[in-house]
Parts: C-alpha cells; structure tokens; sequence
C-alpha cells in the first residue's frame, strides 16, 4: 500500500476556495478503484494549512488517479491558490 500526505499551505483569502476544491477531489477520488482512504483534515491551530491523506492500493492505482480528470482539474486549480509540499511512504 501507499500513503501520501500533502500538505497545503494558503492564504486566509483563497481558504475556502481550496476547501471546496480539496473536498470535490476527495469525493471523486473515494469513488476510483484502489483507493482505500482518502481524507483532508485542517489544522486546529492554523487556519491557512491543511493536508490531504491518502492510501492507495499500490502504485498502478495511484498511477490511475492522477491521469483522472478530476484530479488534474482539482489539483491544478489547488496549486493556482496555495503552495503543496507531498510526504510519499510505502507501506
């Protein structure tokens, strides 16, 4: 299985429009074959950071999601708003 952690850091103005992305990339993504968990969480402390968590099946899945539409259209409108910084682990 793979993990990926990315952490999003953004300004308090674009929060809630990469929220809303972060949220629709998630929906979609739940739906894709080979993903196990898929979850963003938002800090308690800051509000401008956020991560999304994410497990996959392996790499041929992970591979498969990031050719998605949804993906590059979430993702890509995600990276206009903030800066992304992504943890990959195996496990």
């Amino acid at each position: 299985m793979l993990r990926l952690n990315c952490f999003i850091q953004v300004a308090d103005a674009a929060y809630d429009a990469v929220l809303e992305e972060a949220k629709a990339l998630t929906a979609a993504s739940l739906k894709e074959d080979g993903c196990i968990a898929y979850d963003i969480f938002e800090s308690a402390t800051r509000r401008g950071v956020m991560m999304i968590c994410e497990t996959w099946r392996d790499e041929k899945a992970l591979d498969a999601h990031s050719a998605t539409e949804h993906f590059k259209l979430h993702v890509g409108n995600i990276e206009k708003l903030a800066s992304l910084k992504l943890e990959k682990f195996n496990f």
